[in-house]
């Protein structure tokens, strides 16, 4: 099943802690919550998009974050969950289930909220929450992580898009001059001028080789094509005979565009041909950033190991 989001964690989290009054380390309690919500080791396998963290660590984590705003918990040392005597008393006056309202309210009010306990938490009542407006009710409430990935995901698809409407409008000869580019940005060839432009009239099919090595010994040769249309079977056998012709091993072809079913069967059917297609090379000029500017977000992460006093 899908990992539930951290909302969902609140509950289970705050019962926990109000279960053990002196309180339990964060990663018992990561594991505690994980078995109320019936997580299978699939489901705890499921890790963040960026791959740094467990999902449902991350989400319990955020779900705790939010006891903590709401006044219901507190970290009396590093690592450590408890339940405050307001939480205590929250949890009391709401021994049912609590209602998904309820749970996004807390996900929710407290954003803002100082890390400090607040006054009147011990007696919010249900019938206290108003009704939560409609587009919050039918959000699905992820982590600040998970809206930074997608945020982040977002972003590379809108760049992705951009820079394939742009390719698409220059001209073959500088298009050849961006794939040898991204190639060295890439790690192939010791200097910019190991990799040589030949495309043109009478190129035999190759617009690009790279000299793998100082002397010359070991050479990639490229073909790139500035296609609408997808790439088929003919182009790549006749690429493939260049590379014959050539006594090469290796070979590389790229295209703004993408490749039929038998071009990427013959391709599997020979040795030294890689495929990229429109996608990928989209991909690869923004991971190399070829094309693209980026910039760097500073995002704040509490050091605890600053705060160990014990290892004063």
């Amino acid at each position: 099943m899908p990992v539930p989001t951290y909302d969902q964690f609140i509950e289970p989290i705050l019962r926990l802690l109000v279960a053990q009054p002196e309180g339990m380390t964060a990663r018992a309690a990561h594991e505690e919550a994980a078995n109320a919500l019936d997580l299978t080791d699939a489901d705890k396998a499921v890790l963040l998009s960026s791959g740094s963290q467990p999902m449902y660590k991350n989400r319990a984590g955020w779900a705790y974050d939010r006891l903590k705003r709401a006044g219901l918990a507190s970290s009396p040392r590093r690592g450590w969950w408890k339940a405050t005597a307001e939480g205590v008393g929250f949890a009391q006056q709401h021994p049912e289930r609590f209602s998904p309202e309820l749970a996004q309210k807390l996900a929710m009010e407290f954003v803002g909220v100082r890390l400090r306990p607040l006054p009147g938490a011990a007696t919010l009542e249900a019938s206290q929450i108003q009704a939560i407006d409609a587009n919050l009710s039918a959000q699905v409430v992820v982590s600040p992580d998970e809206r930074l990935a997608l945020a982040l995901g977002e972003l590379r698809r809108s760049a992705s898009a951009d820079l394939l409407e742009l390719l698409s409008g220059v001209s073959p000869a500088f298009f050849e001059t961006i794939v040898l580019d991204l190639l060295h940005r890439m790690g192939y060839g010791a200097n910019r001028t190991d990799l040589q432009r030949v495309g043109g009239s009478g190129d035999e099919g190759i617009d690009g080789i790279i000299s793998l090595d100082r002397l010359g010994l070991e050479k990639v040769y490229v073909q790139a094509k500035r296609w609408q249309s997808s790439v088929g079977r003919p182009e790549l056998q006749a690429f493939y005979g260049a590379l014959a012709g050539q006594k090469a091993k290796k070979g590389v072809f790229i295209t703004t565009s993408n490749y039929t079913a038998q071009a990427l069967q013959f391709a599997k059917s020979v040795e030294g041909i890689v495929l990229v297609d429109g996608s990928r090379l989209a991909e690869l000029m923004i991971d190399h950033e070829v094309g693209i500017t980026a910039r760097s977000i500073r995002i704040p992460k509490v050091d605890t190991d600053y705060f160990d006093e014990e290892g004063i």
